[in-house]
């Protein structure tokens, strides 16, 4: 880890605290237990490589040293925030595909609810935790890692979307640093702007799969297929089914895929 690119980054994006690590299990596990701590809102663990990186439904997230970048920022959430915390996952969606625009000039696409996608590829994943001493909520966690190059990538398997890097989208090399730096910018932006009609539009402009036909797959019941239509004004995903009825899911133990795909 280079400390001044880092502290550089610390300081233009006037970060709290940042605790930074050549190797750790899991980024969002050590920024958990400083949230239990009260870390201060804003505050930033970072890591060369993780050795116990998970997504959603534990699935592990691949990273090698140097190859990706691999954060999680720690939030000490206001009043309105706390009614809001599932729209800190498309926050960061929001954050990241912004970042890679202004950029590299990716136009990237938000999967719901929280993965980053390159020509239908995932580049990046996102996992959002909200820590809980009882019901005193200690703070949100939002983990991020992003493939910056093709030795970050997994083994080739049978995953739905395949795996790509930035490196691999703009064929040259790709800045960690400048990464970090644009996505913390955009995730301050955006926070300030949580729940307006601009949010959610830009969200809806950059969705993936909108207006194509998608499987909703949930745990014990019958998968479900329709139109995507967009989000609604609590974040849930707004589908049109096959009998014209419009259904809304909310973030839970459900996967999304194309149709095509399935």
């Amino acid at each position: 880890m280079d400390k001044d690119r880092l502290q550089a980054v610390v300081d233009s994006c006037n970060i709290s605290t940042c605790r930074s690590f050549s190797t750790i299990g899991s980024t969002n596990d050590e920024a958990q237990s400083w949230a239990d701590e009260d870390a201060e809102d804003f505050s930033l663990v970072i890591a060369d490589e993780q050795t116990k990186g998970r997504g959603r439904f534990n699935r592990h997230w691949i990273s090698k040293p140097g190859a990706c970048l691999a954060f999680t920022v720690i939030l000490q959430p206001n009043a309105f925030e706390k009614e809001n915390l599932a729209l800190f996952a498309p926050l960061c969606g929001l954050a990241v595909r912004d970042a890679l625009a202004e950029l590299l000039g990716i136009e990237a696409e938000i999967k719901w609810p929280n993965d980053i996608l390159i020509n239908r590829k995932k580049c990046c994943g996102i996992l959002v935790e909200a820590v809980w001493t009882g019901e005193n909520l200690k703070g949100i966690v939002m983990g991020i890692g992003i493939n910056i190059s093709a030795e970050s990538l997994p083994p080739a398997g049978d995953s739905l979307f395949s795996p790509t890097c930035l490196e691999d989208a703009v064929q040259h090399e790709v800045d960690r640093f400048q990464v970090l730096e644009s996505v913390m910018k955009n995730i301050t932006k955006w926070r300030s702007k949580l729940k307006t009609k601009e949010f959610f539009e830009h969200w809806t402009d950059h969705l993936a799969f909108k207006g194509e036909q998608v499987m909703i797959v949930q745990s014990e019941k019958q998968s479900i297929i329709g139109i995507e239509k967009g989000i609604d004004p609590k974040g849930n995903l707004v589908l049109i089914s096959e009998n014209n009825v419009e259904m809304t899911f909310e973030v839970g133990d459900l996967h999304l895929r194309p149709v095509e795909s399935s």
